[in-house]
């Protein structure tokens, strides 16, 4: 009789992903896998946790909640992981479709267009940016203006386009590939929220916690 070989199975979690409600968390919804065929699919279905209601909307799964219940599948299984050993699970509601309120739309482009203006005013004000435009001008032609309007209007054009540009957005279209400077900003921020999801996982668990759920 031929020794039985264990398998080596390579897992890699995802970095964060969204359950419905009421659904059973599978492998296959946490992690990617590399396995034998003929335990992949298997694998893949292994139940790792039945959300509840006390459990909130984030659900902290890591590697020693899944290698038991691999070995379980398959004693002596050769566990290989790939990247950080553990994702975020958040549950979420049935998607509910709500009709874009005008009202609101139109107060919040109102506040961010008064308050980005204002900004850029107090800005100017604050270097004298009406004294620079002046000396500018008066240094290009030669002679004093005390109210340069082509100069400070081709100024204000140049500050949109300039912003245009830095934000990598007008609207829906994008100029190139690259992130804008508020994607990264929420990329980090996200992942700020997922290290402290993480750290305050880890800190509700006792010493005994993690054989509990093993």
């Amino acid at each position: 009789m031929a020794d039985f070989k264990a398998p080596v199975i390579y897992i890699q979690f995802k970095n964060r992903v969204a359950v419905p409600k009421g659904k059973t968390v599978l492998l296959r919804d946490v992690a990617y896998l590399i396995a034998a065929d003929e335990w992949r699919e298997r694998l893949y279905s292994i139940t790792l946790q039945k959300p509840e209601t006390s459990d909130g909307n984030l659900l902290l799964i890591d590697l020693l909640m899944v290698i038991p219940q691999i070995h379980r599948l398959i004693p002596g299984a050769e566990i290989q992981p790939i990247g950080e050993g553990r994702t975020i699970v958040q549950i979420v509601g049935p998607a509910e479709r709500r009709k874009p309120s005008v009202a609101l739309f139109v107060l919040v482009w109102l506040l961010l267009f008064f308050g980005s203006a204002l900004t850029i005013m107090n800005f100017h004000a604050d270097v004298s940016m009406q004294e620079v435009h002046v000396r500018i001008v008066e240094m290009l032609t030669g002679r004093r203006v005390e109210h340069p309007y082509l100069f400070q209007a081709a100024y204000s054009v140049g500050i949109g386009f300039g912003m245009v540009i830095f934000f990598n957005h007008l609207f829906k279209k994008k100029w190139n590939e690259e992130p804008t400077p508020l994607e990264v900003e929420m990329f980090l921020y996200q992942k700020n929220i997922d290290h402290y999801v993480v750290h305050e996982e880890y800190s509700k668990l006792s010493p005994g916690g993690r054989e509990d759920q093993t």
